[in-house]
């Protein structure tokens, strides 16, 4: 699969066989190119951003990366999943991209699960010249409308920061993270984007890459904070961060690698080498969801608005109700269960797990009470394996502590519904 990703200006007069093309902010208006984030570039400038160069490119970087990801269907690839993608990005620096190639080829092998091959070359759009003064905030945080962004942006302002909420638009969650915004952080303190990639043809739905645009987002919103190397803050709870398969087909990237703390490292490393300042932090890596409820510095506004996130991952499936069977509601009921301060008044289509019907997809109770037993009859180690390889020694037994507790809350919520 060939995808090439520049500006209109520099777009090949014919493209080879077998390869797709996408420009940067403007449409080409020819039949097989696609367009991404058509007119962003002119609406950032007026909006007052001038992003230096290298931060600039990786946002170039990382929308040509969901364009490719959306593009390359896993269907046709010779085992159903795993894609091999050669990926031409145009960039306004790409000389100081050459260095770190293999760095990032194994970054999005990490994410997706792919083979990726990337070329660097001229063709990239200049950065927005804006003359917008710095915003009067002290870091950025990601902001999805889920319980854990939620409370992410509750604590940093109980922590007497100045949050500037960055949030990647989502039909279900769009409002829910304005809403979220305006409450903790009042006026000017959301940016709200999307990717805006469109192009004819069937699209890949798993959208491995997508938490690339919302990386790309932060460090664009991370130009317009005065601090020296501000800090991006991705409030994910440890559990959800590393993901370990429930059971042993859930491997490598059928598992989610979003925030897993070895694909934010090699992001860290990305991003220092090429010369752009921002500081990822995961506060939460060493915490279960439950414990972030329980741990949160303003119950009272964590008990407002909690049953209003959003955790589903079949959300859109139900019409906007949370599904109560799947992985991520299973974890956000468990830590409900867990936190006795914060009462659950979300509404699920299966409120209980007992006698649900199975989705089309995999039966993810199931998964969770094989994962459980595992652990009862075999001990911890055997169902991590060598889901901790990546972490030092230092932080192994902190990320085995949360493992446990984490199998601790879930086994609790199955036994309160008669599954165990």
């Amino acid at each position: 699969m060939k995808v090439i990703c520049t500006t209109v200006d520099c777009l090949p007069a014919h493209l080879a066989d077998g390869e797709r093309a996408f420009t940067f902010f403007k449409s080409a208006k020819r039949d097989g190119v696609g367009t991404i984030a058509k007119g962003w570039r002119g609406s950032l400038k007026r909006k007052g951003f001038a992003p230096s160069p290298p931060a600039w490119d990786f946002v170039q970087f990382c929308l040509a990366v969901c364009a490719a990801d959306l593009y390359s269907l896993r269907s046709t690839s010779a085992d159903g999943w795993t894609r091999t993608i050669e990926l031409t990005v145009g960039l306004c620096e790409p000389l100081r991209w050459q260095a770190w190639k293999p760095s990032a080829e194994k970054l999005l092998k990490v994410l997706t699960g792919d083979y990726w091959t990337l070329h660097f070359v001229d063709g990239g759009a200049p950065p927005p010249d804006g003359r917008g003064l710095p915003f009067d905030r002290d870091c950025v945080s990601l902001l999805s409308g889920g319980l854990d962004s939620l409370i992410g942006g509750i604590d940093l302002v109980a922590e007497e920061h100045r949050p500037l909420f960055v949030s990647q638009l989502a039909h279900e969650d769009s409002t829910r993270q304005r809403n979220y915004a305006a409450l903790l952080g009042g006026s000017g303190s959301h940016l709200q984007w999307s990717h805006g990639i469109s192009f004819r043809g069937s699209r890949e739905s798993s959208t491995r890459a997508r938490s690339l645009a919302f990386y790309a987002f932060a460090v664009l919103a991370a130009s317009r904070v005065p601090e020296a190397e501000p800090q991006i803050f991705i409030p994910e709870n440890g559990f959800i961060c590393v993901n370990p398969p429930l059971v042993p087909g859930r491997v490598s990237s059928l598992s989610t690698r979003t925030t897993h703390p070895l694909f934010i490292g090699m992001l860290q490393e990305l991003l220092n080498g090429l010369g752009v300042g921002v500081q990822l932090e995961l506060p939460y890596r060493f915490m279960t969801k439950g414990e972030m409820m329980r741990n949160c510095r303003n119950p009272e506004l964590l008990q407002r608005w909690a049953s209003d996130s959003t955790s589903c991952g079949r959300f859109r499936t139900y019409n906007r109700t949370h599904c109560g069977r799947c992985v991520p509601c299973m974890i956000r009921r468990a830590a409900f269960h867990a936190c006795d301060s914060v009462q659950d008044t979300t509404e699920y289509k299966y409120p209980s797990l007992a006698n649900c019907e199975k989705s089309s997809g995999p039966d993810d109770p199931m998964a969770v009470a094989l994962a459980i037993l595992t652990v009862r009859q075999k001990g911890l180690n055997a169902f991590l394996g060598s889901s901790l390889a990546f972490a030092p020694p230092s932080e192994r037994d902190d990320y085995r502590r949360v493992f446990g507790a984490g199998i601790d809350e879930l086994e609790a919520l199955l036994t309160a519904d008669g599954i165990l």
